[in-house]
């Protein structure tokens, strides 16, 4: 029995993933950089300290500047939010209500901090939806670890088993099957991978579509 929904926010609640795609190669191209696409979808909910590690690996630079990349890169995704707005998914808004309606909880598990959480949530008018708001700074290992939907599951009181993880990124799904909680896929960048299907509890189009699996 399902009886909490964890949700990604960064291209699961909001439409903003699509902005990380855009600014971090940008990013490292202002440090002399060059990064594909594909490259920059890796990154996706990837939080610390893989992301770090990651980018290192990824050009083969022990002494690359994590730190000041994603400072520039933050500083790019506010210009593109300053300029377009944030927008809701489509279906965050009816799945939240519904679940508010069935007593279901309602929890974030993000690798954004708390307070670009509050802050984006409150712009959408969403920040009152949630009965917790988990961030990946709360925690030592952030996605694709467990240890985010796992410590989601201890603050509400419930065993990951009844706890639905809601992701649109391979990271996320990771984190979320690795802790126990049964994962659907809400496509945003890119659609379901091939390993992903022995694992996920189903796919949904958009979010309004998973009340068919409560």
């Amino acid at each position: 029995m399902i009886r909490a929904v964890i949700f990604d926010m960064d291209g699961t609640l909001i439409d903003t993933e699509k902005y990380y795609r855009i600014s971090w190669p940008k990013a490292l191209a202002h440090f002399g950089y060059e990064m594909s696409d594909e490259q920059a979808l890796s990154m996706r909910s990837l939080g610390r300290p893989y992301a770090p590690e990651h980018l290192k690996q990824m050009f083969d630079d022990p002494n690359l500047d994590y730190a000041a990349i994603r400072a520039y890169r933050t500083k790019l995704i506010g210009e593109c939010l300053e300029k377009d707005g944030i927008q809701v998914k489509p279906g965050a808004r009816q799945i939240l209500d519904y679940l508010k309606e069935k007593q279901i909880l309602r929890a974030v598990a993000t690798a954004t901090d708390l307070e670009r959480t509050k802050k984006y949530l409150s712009q959408v008018g969403l920040a009152g939806s949630f009965d917790e708001l988990i961030c990946a700074t709360m925690v030592e290992h952030g996605k694709p670890s467990p240890e985010i939907y796992q410590y989601a599951c201890e603050k509400l009181g419930l065993q990951p088993r009844e706890c639905l993880a809601v992701e649109d990124s391979p990271n996320g799904v990771k984190s979320a099957h690795g802790a126990g909680c049964p994962v659907i896929f809400v496509p945003d960048q890119t659609p379901a991978e091939d390993w992903m299907t022995p694992i996920l509890y189903g796919c949904a189009q958009t979010l309004a579509d998973i009340i068919k699996f409560l």
